[in-house]
C-alpha cells in the first residue's frame, strides 16, 4: 500500500507542472496590439459624438426659430406685409399705365411720363415713352448696388398705345 501510494504520487507530481506568471494588458492602449486602430476608433467616436451636440443644437434653435414664426403676431405681421406688398405692386402698375392726362410722345423725351420708388433701399424706376414701358430695378445691399434689372413692356401689345400703333 505504501508503495502503491509513492508511485500514485510520483504520477501526480510529473503531470503538474507550473509555470510563471506573467500579466498581459487587454487594453490596446498599454501592450501596442492593434493601437492604432484604437485611436482611430476612439477618434471616431469622439468626432461622432461632437457632431451629435453640434446637430442636436441646430436642431433646438431651427425649432425655435419655427416656433417663433408660427406665433399669431407673427402670422398678422407676415399677412398684413403681404396686403401691403400687394397693393403697392396694384398701385404701381397703375401708375406705369395711367399717364395722368400726359400724353407721351415718342419723338419728343420731354413729354415721357416717368417715376420712382424707393422700396427698402432699392430704386424702382420707369420711362413711359409712348410705345414702351422701361422698368428698371436696382437692388442695394448695404448701399451698394448688387444688381440691376431692367424689364422693357410693349404698351401696344396691351392695347394702351398713345401714338398709333401698328397692325
Amino acid at each position: 500500500m505504501k508503495r502503491s501510494l509513492i508511485i500514485l504520487t510520483l504520477l501526480l507530481t510529473t503531470i503538474i507542472s507550473s509555470s510563471e506568471l506573467v500579466h498581459k494588458f487587454g487594453s490596446p492602449s498599454f501592450n501596442g496590439v492593434n493601437q492604432s486602430s484604437h485611436y482611430l476608433t476612439v477618434d471616431e467616436q469622439e468626432r461622432t459624438r461632437e457632431e451629435k451636440i453640434y446637430e442636436d443644437a441646430q436642431d433646438a434653435l431651427e425649432e425655435a426659430e419655427r416656433e417663433a414664426d408660427n406665433t399669431v403676431l407673427a402670422k398678422f405681421i407676415r399677412n398684413l406685409e403681404s396686403r401691403i406688398y400687394s397693393t403697392l405692386a396694384k398701385d404701381i402698375s397703375e401708375s406705369l399705365f395711367n399717364y395722368g392726362g400726359a400724353r407721351p410722345d415718342y419723338d419728343t423725351p420731354s413729354t415721357w411720363v416717368s417715376g420712382t420708388i424707393n422700396l427698402e433701399g432699392n430704386n424702382l424706376t420707369w420711362v413711359n415713352n409712348g410705345s414702351t414701358i422701361t422698368l428698371l430695378i436696382e437692388e442695394y445691399v448695404d448701399g451698394v448696388l448688387t444688381s440691376t434689372t431692367e424689364i422693357v413692356i410693349p404698351i401696344g401689345s396691351f392695347g394702351g398705345c398713345w401714338i398709333e400703333c401698328d397692325g
